[in-house]
């Protein structure tokens, strides 16, 4: 350790993490650490099949100043490993995190996007960060180690950091559930369901920005970068004096503002200058730079405008991003739902666009298969021609069951039981069966019973306010082809099932699911069941076996797309943007 200063070229592995990192530590002193925060996680060794700690992503070691802040710290210590530790937390903080918030001129601006980006741009710079969003109105979404459900959003941006999402990154998730009223989450719990303005007169400037600042006083103390996202705009002047998602937040995180805003829309110079007037003044101050997003053409033509807005406002423009074309990335709006619809293949797919329809991300690994095409459909007439159907998750079961009766869907199901495969996912999953017993009033707040679709023998339960979230991993023998699959996924529900038939997926502790084999009727919990290649091999297999025609899958773990595709917007990003003025804003250096 003595001996080697810098990166060690003669290495097989150079460079192994990124440009100019230094070797000193070719072997971590603190393995295994269990520091979620340095990239590192708990893995399944293939070779062993056992829990094993993984280092592939920590970077931070093999940064130059945490080198020589750990070779410092280890000059005075033999092998106790306690004091070991004790050196590895002083030298992992040098200091107060660093802070920057990205908000937007409006929603769908680009905000997710330049959050995660940034996130992998400084963990390929070996720094720990973290993603962070006060309250995220979605029905994205995901669950963390722990078993907290929090926003897919916020998940993947942790993904692009290149750390295990936790509960602190989104402390409140509210999941509208129709009629102005809203689950709360709160720390991956189910809070209250609230109507819109209770949620703004109960709990949002109470327990509400109490948690948001809980949460980011904890980040704080683990990450040396902490990359806010805003919600919607920053301007809405009718919200100003109950908005906690916004500079709110960057007030509490001391945060200096950087405002992003989509020229692919129009009216892209309007859209700054008006959200930068209408700020009070003690607001307007915070922003630092602006970011234009999806510019597609020249950027030489609009150093005029950069030039004008800038003298306007004076605010600098620090970059434009190009339009980046086919990333492979999960959207978090179900409004992006009206452009999803792709594919060219002999297995033609339809999804029941449900109105409250969730997690809609299930389906990307389907649509990214060169031989299947996935529809989302709104209509009974739409489900003509299809080789399967899928009903998806959704917020609210029994709203839906009788929207699908309404519309004429469960008429059109029942027809098409026994000729073509249906699957229900979660929400999906208990409309199957024959009747939803709400016990509390939990889903239509008020208590009932309700007709299901019939087509599985299987009734489902809603007791109280408790949900099941759940991480999924593992290896099962499937019902469909009778293969053994790797699994993985998570379970997010309320609501308990029991049914009559042999299990879709049958792992060593449990079996989960339903299948009839008979009528081609089947279901599950598990979200993101599709994203490992083995279930969704046997699935496509089993669906173009009734064609006569086998199609084999042929694309790959869709996390490997993912980080493909966010590692091209990190360049992008990198790129187009003053990554020197970020980092001095960041970090407060001159």
């Amino acid at each position: 350790m003595a001996e080697l200063k810098g990166s060690n070229t003669s290495c097989e592995y150079y460079p192994c993490h990124f440009e100019g990192q230094d070797c000193t530590f070719c072997y971590c002193p603190f393995y295994p650490c269990g520091d979620t925060s340095t990239g590192g996680r708990w893995v399944i060794s293939r070779r062993s099949n056992r829990r094993v700690w993984s280092c592939k992503y920590c970077y931070w070691i093999h940064r130059s100043d945490a080198a020589a802040r750990v070779s410092k710290e280890l000059e005075e210590l033999g092998e106790n490993k306690k004091a070991l530790q004790r050196a590895r937390l002083r030298a992992m903080q040098p200091g107060e995190a660093g802070v920057l918030m990205v908000q937007g001129t409006s929603s769908f601006a680009g905000k997710s996007f330049l959050v995660m980006a940034l996130c992998r741009v400084f963990a390929r710079r070996g720094y720990r960060v973290a993603p962070f969003k006060a309250q995220n109105t979605s029905l994205n979404s995901y669950v963390t180690p722990g078993g907290e459900e929090i926003a897919r959003a916020q998940a993947l941006q942790a993904f692009a950091a290149r750390i295990e999402p936790e509960v602190e990154m989104n402390p409140i998730l509210v999941k509208p559930m129709g009629d102005s009223r809203a689950q709360v989450v709160l720390f991956g719990k189910p809070y209250k369901n609230l109507e819109a303005m209770s949620y703004y007169s109960e709990f949002a400037l109470g327990e509400g920005i109490k948690a948001v600042k809980e949460a980011l006083d904890r980040l704080k103390k683990r990450y040396e970068i902490i990359i806010i996202e805003g919600a919607g705009s920053p301007a809405e002047i009718n919200l100003y004096h109950q908005d906690i998602a916004n500079m709110r937040v960057a007030e509490l995180a001391e945060a200096p503002v950087i405002l992003i805003a989509d020229i692919d829309r129009g009216g892209v110079f309007a859209s700054i200058y008006g959200t930068l007037m209408l700020l009070p003044e003690q607001w307007r101050s915070r922003i630092k730079g602006v970011v234009i997003n999806k510019f597609r053409g020249d950027p030489e033509i609009l150093k005029p405008g950069l030039k004008q807005i800038e003298e306007l406002t004076g605010v600098p423009v620090l970059g434009v991003l190009p339009y980046i074309e086919d990333l492979s990335l999960p959207e978090e709006d179900s409004v992006a739902l009206e452009k999803l619809s792709r594919g060219r293949g002999t297995v033609q797919l339809c999804v029941i666009r449900l109105p409250r329809i969730s997690n809609f991300t299930d389906f990307d690994a389907l649509r990214y298969e060169p031989g299947v095409m996935v529809r989302f459909v709104t209509s009974p007439q739409e489900l003509h021609g299809c080789d399967a159907v899928i009903i998806p998750g959704t917020k609210n079961t029994i709203a839906d069951l009788e929207w699908l009766k309404k519309r004429g869907f469960a008429e059109a199901l029942r027809k098409l039981h026994g000729r073509v495969p249906i699957i229900g996912i979660c929400g999906g999953y208990q409309m199957l069966g024959g009747r939803v017993v709400d016990e509390a009033g939990v889903e239509n707040f008020e208590a009932g019973e309700y007709p299901a679709l019939g087509l599985l023998n299987m009734e489902t339960r809603f007791k109280g306010m408790r949900k099941r979230t759940i991480r999924i991993e593992g290896t099962a023998r499937e019902s469909l082809t009778g293969s053994e699959v790797e699994v993985r996924g998570y379970e997010i529900h309320m609501g308990e099932s029991e049914h009559e038939h042999e299990p879709m997926l049958r792992f060593n502790s449990h079996n989960e699911g339903a299948f009839d084999a008979e009528n081609r009727v089947m279901g599950t919990y598990i979200h993101g069941i599709f994203d490992a290649p083995g279930f969704r091999k046997a699935f496509i297999k089993y669906i173009s076996s009734f064609k006569g025609k086998a199609t084999e899958s042929e694309s790959d773990d869709v996390e490997e797309l993912w980080d493909k595709a966010i590692e091209r917007a990190a360049t992008v990003v990198e790129h187009s943007i003053d990554m020197h003025y970020l980092e001095t804003l960041i970090f407060g250096r001159g």
